[in-house]
């Protein structure tokens, strides 16, 4: 029951404003949901609003994009409702890196009625000289508490925001994205450290907000959930785009984990095409609820996949006009779909018309594929992706091909790629190149790293300052040793192999 006891908070995750602002269809589609959430939680009168990193999909957000958000949360968030639960805590520690280190609410040139807490994600992480984000705009501007940033590289110590209401005390851990390799390794060296209060630890609700990979994309780019601690009551996982909301329990850990998901597709795969939904959670004392609620304002996205070799009976490469066939049968499944849609989507006015249609083809196996453009343009006025909405894939001989040589323009252009990242280019060319054109005293994932930033987030002096950096750092290490010669320049540089240069990021602020 919603009483002086209990916490009500909306949660959410993976907003992404601004993404395709520009597309002519789907363009206000992430600024319509992000009201529908606000909305929501002016509706069900929330003590304040979590979000778990993400809120731009662009590092350097468009002045439309701030202008809206900035728009939408001075119109739900801002007002006299009265705050009905205090903040314990040292909130010089919470928020030590805003020029007004305290809670906006408690501001008095500043009028909260509901207060937004909210971490970084990797979309919209601090980068530059100073280290900003456009997160530190919204809390400058009194609209958003950013916390959980982090400045060190070697140590992290995660100081809760101790909150309480009548007789229940909620402590919020957080922490805003690092790269995942990075804070992998500190965990497992036992670099990071919760810190929990001094008195009556047994009586607190203990929240936690992550955004990492949750998922293993490698022995060391994820955070398995057995690194945290075990005194966690919740954790609420941003970064992951598909929606498993419904509170999961880590059997080891014994805490619950929460995944509320994207509230927007940014790409056209399985995950993305779940069900979107927010959470409103309620605690009172030890004890918690959580209900999701479905969002009504996210364009519909249905997926299919089609492996052509599984149907013997309507085609095989040997057939007369096979492509025209196999054509005919894509358009069907297709105009299947979009007839699904618009049955799903009746009775709902909130629901863009246009729906996202995906149609995965494999055709490996002697196949060929057709037209892709040409086929997706007969789709024009009826879906919201016209020009991807068929998707070959021939993984087999992608994959053969990638052993063999690295084309970056085949790699970046190949429907097989699809989420590939940029630091995972450069390591497969300079894992595939030859010896003559290894890095010496860069390393893959340094590089990687630095390219990364340079074409994401235009950061122009990205990789001029990161080959600086291995320089000095090379340069100093040298003359402690004393070495003088070109030959033992080079044995030094091999004998002593440096550690990524990317962990230089976290210097200027980067994560």
């Amino acid at each position: 029951m919603d009483d002086e006891d209990t916490f009500k908070i909306l949660i959410a995750t993976d907003i992404h404003l601004g993404y395709l602002e520009k597309d002519a269809v789907r363009g206000n589609d992430t600024f319509n949901t992000f009201d529908e959430i606000l909305k929501c939680a002016k509706q069900n009168q929330v003590d304040f609003i979590l979000l778990g990193g993400d809120l731009f999909h662009e590092n350097k957000p468009s002045r439309r994009c701030l202008h809206s958000c900035i728009s939408l949360l001075r119109k739900y968030c801002m007002g006299d409702t009265p705050i009905l639960f205090d903040v314990l805590s040292d909130q010089a520690v919470n928020f030590s890196n805003s020029k007004f280190p305290w809670v906006n609410y408690q501001d008095e040139n500043l009028n909260i009625s509901i207060p937004v807490f909210s971490v970084h994600g990797n979309h919209d992480d601090p980068t530059g000289a100073d280290g900003l984000c456009a997160l530190d705009l919204l809390s400058s501007a009194g609209l958003v508490n950013h916390f959980g940033r982090s400045q060190s590289v070697e140590r992290i110590e995660i100081s809760p925001v101790l909150l309480q209401k009548g007789s229940t005390k909620l402590a919020l851990y957080g922490i805003g994205s690092i790269p995942d390799e990075r804070l992998y390794r500190m965990f497992v060296n036992n670099q990071v450290t919760m810190l929990r209060p001094k008195e009556d630890q047994d009586q607190w609700f203990n929240v936690f907000t992550i955004h990492q990979n949750r998922s293993k994309h490698g022995a060391t780019n994820y955070i398995p959930e057995q690194f945290l601690d075990d005194f966690l009551d919740l954790v609420v996982w941003g970064h992951e785009h598909e929606c498993l909301i419904n509170p999961s329990r880590n059997e080891q850990r014994l805490f619950y984990v929460t995944q509320p998901g994207s509230s927007v597709a940014t790409s056209l795969s399985p995950g993305e095409a779940v069900k979107k939904h927010i959470g409103l959670l309620r605690v009172k004392g030890r004890k918690m609820n959580l209900q999701k609620i479905p969002l009504h304002t996210v364009r519909q996205f249905f997926i299919q996949d089609l492996v052509l070799s599984e149907h013997p009976d309507l085609f095989n490469p040997d057939m007369p006009k096979v492509n025209q066939r196999v054509e005919a049968f894509c358009q069907e499944k297709v105009e299947a779909m979009i007839e699904e849609a618009e049955r799903d989507r009746l009775g709902n006015p909130l629901t863009p018309e246009k729906p996202l249609i995906r149609l995965r083809v494999d055709y490996s196996g002697g196949f060929e594929a057709f037209n892709a453009t040409r086929f997706s343009q007969k789709f024009v006025e009826q879906v919201a992706n016209p020009k991807d909405v068929v998707h070959f894939i021939r993984q087999k001989e992608y994959k053969a091909k990638v052993k063999e040589d690295v084309d970056f323009g085949q790699l970046l252009s190949h429907s097989s790629t699809e989420g590939l990242r940029v630091e995972d280019l450069v390591k497969e060319y300079f894992q595939t190149a030859e010896k003559t054109v290894q890095l010496s005293l860069l390393t893959e994932q340094g590089m990687g790293k630095a390219v990364q930033e340079y074409v994401d987030k235009e950061e122009k002096d990205a990789i001029e300052e990161l080959i600086r950096y291995q320089l000095e750092k090379t340069q100093r290490h040298l003359q402690q040793r004393g070495v003088l010669t070109e030959e033992e320049i080079d044995q030094e540089v091999q004998r002593r192999g440096y550690s990524p240069p990317a962990d230089r990021s976290t210097d200027r602020g980067r994560d």
